[in-house]
């Protein structure tokens, strides 16, 4: 839980544990020990680049709601506007131009929310 909460953030995190219903409060205990506490926590990658990892991997199965908050979480991980924008470039040769323009309409928009909030 704690590195789930230093990535995404504790307004993220609290919002999902108020979601959790019996239905599914077992998945939200597995992406914490799983997601969180098993992959996130490995030596092999720093956060970062398990950062572009994730959004990469987002961009190219179009999950944009989880594009949007790993978008924000990369900020968090160090990436700089400049550098998200280096991996949805990359990602639109090998994912797609449509897939990488719309990315970068998701991250337009969170990057000016993140931009707001300051």
């Amino acid at each position: 839980m704690r590195v789930r909460r230093e990535v995404l953030g504790d307004a993220h995190v609290d919002r999902a544990e108020a979601g959790k219903t019996a239905f599914t409060q077992d998945f939200q205990a597995l992406i914490t020990r799983y997601a969180w506490g098993s992959v996130w926590t490995r030596p092999g990658l720093d956060r970062r680049s398990r950062s572009v990892a994730v959004l990469t991997a987002m961009i190219a199965l179009g999950h944009w709601d989880e594009f949007a908050m790993h978008v924000r979480a990369a900020r968090t991980n160090g990436l700089s506007v400049d550098e998200i924008g280096e991996v949805i470039l990359q990602a639109g040769i090998y994912c797609g131009v449509p897939a990488a323009n719309h990315a970068f309409a998701v991250a337009q928009r969170v990057l000016n929310e993140l931009e707001e909030s300051r």
